[in-house]
């Protein structure tokens, strides 16, 4: 089994680290910030906008892992401002629905890489395995 180390070019390119690791059918989803493909900084200010764009990210990370956002088992949020937490509940529950949610912790923090980024989230997902073998 193969260790994979994937950067989609859907995301801003990442500084000394990779976005998704792969082991089999364990993705680790490096945290994911309010950044775009280009790496610019989305929704300054504004909670919302930001958690938008980081389950855009999310989503975009999982695609390049071979799965989707039902696969996540696990996710941990840092969050800069208590106030933003009502709408990253509203924005998680757009993205995450149903019977199967992950578990999941959430910390308020001073801090963030960057003093623009209000929300952060890592997770990790299981996806699908083809055995191997197979034509």
């Amino acid at each position: 089994m193969s260790i994979q180390h994937i950067n989609p070019d859907t995301i801003a390119a990442p500084k000394g680290y990779s976005h998704v690791v792969k082991d089999g059918s364990s993705v680790y989803i490096a945290g994911q910030v309010a950044r775009d493909r280009d790496g610019k900084t989305v929704g300054v200010g504004d909670g919302k906008a930001q958690a938008e764009q980081v389950f855009k990210n999310l989503e975009a990370a999982l695609a390049a892992a071979g799965g989707d956002l039902s696969h996540i088992v696990k996710l941990n949020v840092f969050m800069t401002h208590r106030e933003d937490i009502p709408a990253y509940r509203e924005t998680r529950d757009k993205y995450l629905s149903g019977d199967n949610l992950p578990v999941s912790t959430l910390i308020l923090c001073s801090g963030l890489a960057d003093p623009d980024f209000r929300i952060e989230i890592e997770a990790i997902a299981v996806v699908a395995q083809l055995p191997t073998g197979l034509v």
